[in-house]
């Protein structure tokens, strides 16, 4: 039987859907269960990996590997982003200080308060 071949694109929606419908965390085997068995385990598992390294997704260890969970919010998904940015730079201090000159008054100050009250405005 031939197969139809999706974009990586189509691929990476469909497996978000997925979690997205399931909200809870899901082994590569659900997630391609889910999608109907026609794709390759290592397919799903490759799809899902570049997801969690764009911040798409979280992971949690589970047994030899992981189970995966969607983001919950555009929020939670652009701070990991920022986060990872960070992470990847040798000169946090340098980096964490450009951004803090580029704030405006009003996010300045709504930082500050996040600073001072441990993350809640």
């Amino acid at each position: 039987m031939a197969s139809v071949r999706r974009s990586r694109g189509d691929l990476e929606r469909a497996v978000l859907r997925v979690l997205a419908a399931r909200q809870r965390a899901m082994t590569p085997a659900e997630v391609r269960d889910e999608l109907g068995g026609e794709l390759a385990y290592t397919t799903v598992l490759t799809v899902l990996t570049r997801l969690h390294r764009k911040g798409s997704l979280t992971r949690q260890p589970y047994g030899r590997g992981y189970r995966y969970r969607i983001v919950r919010d555009a929020a939670e998904l652009i701070a990991r982003r920022m986060h990872s940015l960070l992470a990847s730079e040798g000169d946090r201090a340098k980096v964490l200080t450009r951004f803090v000159g580029t704030l405006g008054p009003d996010d300045e100050l709504l930082l500050r308060s996040l600073l001072e009250h441990g993350g809640d405005a």
